[in-house]
């Protein structure tokens, strides 16, 4: 219900009641700008856009607080969103004063301060989700940061690094001969370190030749060991290669005890399995010791991938094999690794010039000669 009344002084008076009965209303000296006042608060009632005037008085990092406390998120998410919404310049502005400009100027910051791309786009996607809560509570009717530049980020061919196999081979060589296996996983596996840490003897099937990734060890708060399911559509049988399963027995019967068979393949001092901070420290020192100390462990994951690609793999097979959610990722993560209408012409090209020329290869080469 909405209406204008003229008051004594003059001055024009719109008002009108919200969806829960409360008087909201202005004064205007003209009554074309209090009419124009009320049409534009009736559009966001009809198109669904309507915040209530005096909502947003909360800080960006006061609603955080409360909107994170209802979300369902695993450790390492909770502590990326923290960490953004700490970061951001803004994060004591009211949310009804946020404007576009504090996004930018807040860009601009990380962006000056040298901090990679990736990790711009990460804590501004991570805001986001934020303020997006903030328009769904109808807090505040549109998200500010949408559409705001950023940094352009390098294409995943220049920014991906593929270990050779004579690299993996010096790591295999250099590492401890306990931190080696897990090398071996990561690279002939494919397994995400988390994946790798939390695997338990009974998970490799001798038999079949092949494992199954059940859970995933994370870095709890203050240095703990939480065991999780794999990401989300990560839970996957992976088949092993003849050497890969050789190497894992002799590890079993070298570092697992006869009463620990069911425990873990990598297990500390204190009984655990490793988190990311121990093997962290290991590979780098297998690292520097082979002098590959730019690589990362998680590239042995992309090693893996590249020679499922180069065999000839499709995108179902490599995606299963990896665990990723959709072929959609594996596509967006590999896609410039397979062969393009180029390479796949040239090799058609190549198979019906070496059919055709079988009998007669030898008379057009005398031809060519001459």
């Amino acid at each position: 219900m909405a209406s204008i009344a003229r008051r004594p002084d003059g001055t024009w008076r719109p008002r009108y009641r919200d969806s829960d009965g409360k008087e909201h209303s202005r004064h205007f000296a003209r009554k074309a700008d209090a009419q124009r006042w009320l049409d534009e608060v009736t559009a966001t009632v009809v198109t669904g856009m309507y915040v209530d005037p005096k909502a947003g008085r909360t800080t960006l990092s006061a609603f955080y607080a409360t909107w994170a406390a209802r979300q369902v998120w695993a450790p390492g998410t909770e502590l990326a969103m923290s960490l953004a919404v700490r970061s951001a310049t803004f994060r004591d502005v009211e949310l009804r004063g946020l404007r576009r400009s504090h996004i930018e100027s807040w860009v601009k910051t990380m962006v000056a301060a040298d901090l990679a791309p990736g990790t711009v786009h990460t804590r501004v996607q991570n805001v986001r989700s934020v303020l997006r809560g903030a328009v769904r509570d109808r807090l505040i009717a549109a998200d500010p940061s949408e559409g705001v530049p950023l940094p352009r980020r390098r294409r995943r061919a220049q920014a991906m690094t593929i270990p050779t196999p004579a690299q993996v081979g010096g790591l295999l060589a250099t590492a401890e001969e306990r931190f080696a296996t897990f090398v071996a996983l990561c690279a002939f596996a494919g397994l995400r370190l988390g994946e790798a840490a939390a695997m338990q003897v009974d998970d490799i099937d001798f038999l079949r030749r092949r494992l199954v990734v059940r859970r995933q060890v994370q870095r709890g708060a203050g240095g703990t060991i939480e065991l999780r399911a794999p990401k989300h559509g990560s839970e996957r049988t992976v088949t092993l290669p003849d050497r890969l399963l050789e190497l894992l027995a002799a590890h079993i019967e070298h570092h697992v005890s006869d009463d620990d068979l069911d425990g873990w393949l990598f297990r500390t001092p204190n009984g655990t399995p490793p988190h990311q901070n121990t093997v962290g420290h290991q590979w780098r020192k297998a690292a520097r010791a082979s002098g590959m100390e730019g690589l990362r462990l998680h590239d042995l994951r992309h090693f893996y991938a590249s020679g499922l690609i180069a065999s000839g793999c499709d995108v179902v097979t490599v995606q299963r094999a990896l665990g990723h959610a959709s072929a959609n990722t594996t596509l967006a993560t590999y896609s410039h690794l397979w062969p393009d209408a180029d390479d796949r012409t040239r090799a058609a090209a190549e198979h019906l010039m070496a059919a055709a020329l079988q009998d007669g290869a030898h008379s057009l080469r005398r031809d060519v000669e001459q």
